[in-house]
């Protein structure tokens, strides 16, 4: 668990040849199959569609997953500044 004196983890996204993406600062992976992988980052929810998708690497202690297949969009779904605005109502 994440403690109140530690900083949110870095997200980062890597892209290689719309081939392999790897990213950091992922919290939990909610759902995903072959055309679309839905994960909770630090700074929203990321929608990653595409084509034979496949998670090649999943480490949610470290923050870490590896996506391969064709990827042809990615999105993201709500905010940083939404999660924080909330996340002061309750402290």
């Amino acid at each position: 668990m994440m403690s109140e004196t530690q900083k949110p983890r870095k997200h980062t996204l890597m892209l290689d040849n719309r081939g392999k993406l790897v990213m950091s600062g992922i919290e939990d992976v909610s759902g995903f199959n072959e055309e679309t992988v839905s994960a909770k980052t630090t700074c929203g929810t990321l929608i990653i569609k595409g084509e034979k998708l496949h998670i090649d690497k999943l480490n949610l202690e470290t923050g870490d997953v590896c996506v391969d297949g064709k990827i042809n969009a990615m999105q993201y779904i709500g905010s940083e500044v939404s999660q924080s605005k909330l996340s002061r109502l309750f402290r």
